[in-house]
């Protein structure tokens, strides 16, 4: 099994040899229209791959007006990783590393996930390695510093909530983002380790300054599922929700956990259908229940697409990209507008990527609209993804192209983005 870090240079070292032939340009421009003239792009952070970062694989989190927080795979002082926030300022967007990663034995490596904002305004994610006990990663919290910082670079302080340990307890996080009930217990998932080795879910719960783990679910493989790269969201009433994708057995799944006398219970709510496998992204809901999430396609041998669980229609393709080049690994979000969407890692115009647009109820019968297509200079292989501000603005990464250093991967270091014009105002 490819390790997440091994995956994403898989990445940039297979979708960066492009097929130029006149069917396969035919077919990208066969299925995507012309973005609208009122759109406009713009880079607001091309990373160097110094203390600033390298190859963002995550997406961007809102923080306030104005704010954005992140995190990159490579990068900084170590080339171990860095968490970032990006302010605007006079029309201007001014990066600060709030924390640049060291590895074993007293820190983590590698955040393949991004970050969220915690109850109590602290920034909280996951490494996929480092940690004291073992390099099987951790999830950390980064607190402002208690005095006023009047120096170029202010660090946050940094607190090691756990150190995955592997075996019985999970190991190695993946690309989801940790998540929080009401009672500020923290949620991810581990895509190693467990009791049967296909990873777990997880839970922190705080007793004073200790954080305690308890694994919620162990993976067993088969028809349930293996191997949860993506993360773990609620509904209203409590239930989790996530995907697996199925390494090893051929078999990814939608599953729902559900609290039951102090206990979790696992139901699998259907299977990925097999033409897009495996699904990394997480997922996201709506307000009637429905589930959407994306597949990658490499098993099925074609380019991936949108899927959706309804609670009263069970499994169903909302698009299949066939042989268009995409590759949606992140998942999609929930326009406001109704609409959803996302990015391609790979195909576009120049095939190094694109922003689409897709109407939740697609069915195969519609369009998808590319409302950018990514040529490295402007970014490169979005796999993280995107947000949507208050003003219908939206946010991405890309995590390669733009600036080129020894620091960071062959085909450039990565870029923050920022789409405006995207949404109609109303």
């Amino acid at each position: 099994m490819l390790s997440p870090s091994q995956h994403s240079r898989q990445i940039l070292r297979t979708f960066r040899m492009k097929a130029k032939s006149a069917l396969m340009l035919s077919c990208v421009l066969a299925l995507v229209s012309a973005a609208a003239e009122a759109q406009s792009y713009t880079v607001l952070h091309y990373f160097t791959g110094g203390s600033d970062g390298a190859n963002p694989q995550a997406g961007v989190t809102l923080g306030g007006p104005g704010t954005l927080y992140g995190t990159t795979v490579q990068g900084g002082t170590n080339a171990m990783g860095v968490v970032f926030q990006l302010k605007e300022r006079l029309s201007a967007w001014t990066l600060n590393p709030l924390h640049e990663f060291a590895g074993v034995p007293h820190d983590g490596s590698s955040p393949e996930a991004g970050v969220v904002i915690g109850p109590n305004g602290a920034v909280y994610g996951t490494t996929a390695g480092g940690g004291s006990a073992g390099g099987y990663g951790t999830v950390f919290e980064l607190s402002p510093p208690a005095r006023a910082c009047d120096r170029a670079i202010c660090y946050w302080d940094e607190t090691i909530l756990y150190s995955f340990a592997g075996h019985q307890n999970g190991g190695v996080p993946g690309y989801g983002n940790v998540t929080f009930d009401q009672a500020g217990n923290v949620y991810g998932t581990a895509t190693d380790g467990g009791a049967h080795g296909f990873g777990v879910v997880w839970e922190l719960t705080r007793q004073q300054d200790r954080w305690t783990q308890t694994v919620l679910y162990s993976f067993p493989g088969g028809s349930d599922g293996a191997t949860p790269y993506s993360g773990v969201i609620f509904d209203p009433a409590g239930n989790l929700y996530g995907n697996t994708t199925g390494y090893f057995e051929n078999s990814a799944s939608v599953y729902e956990l559900s609290p039951s006398n102090g206990s979790w219970v696992e139901t699998t709510l259907g299977e990925v259908n097999y033409q897009i496998v495996p699904p990394y992204g997480t997922l996201i809901r709506d307000q009637s229940g429905n589930l959407y999430g994306t597949g990658d396609g490499q098993n099925g041998g074609v380019n991936g697409g949108v899927y959706e669980y309804s609670p009263s229609g069970g499994m169903s393709l909302v698009f299949n990209f066939g042989l268009t080049f995409c590759r949606p690994n992140a998942g999609v979000t929930l326009g406001p507008d109704g609409n959803l969407y996302g990015v391609c890692v790979t195909g576009g115009a120049f095939d190094d990527g694109w922003v689409f647009e897709l109407p939740p109820n697609c069915n195969q019968q519609c369009t998808p609209n590319d409302l950018h297509d990514f040529d490295l200079t402007n970014g490169g292989f979005p796999n993280g993804p995107v947000v949507f501000d208050a003003d219908g603005n939206l946010y991405g990464t890309a995590l390669g192209g733009g600036n080129t250093s020894e620091a960071c991967w062959v085909y450039g270091c990565g870029v923050v983005w920022e789409m405006t014009g995207v949404v109609p105002q109303r």
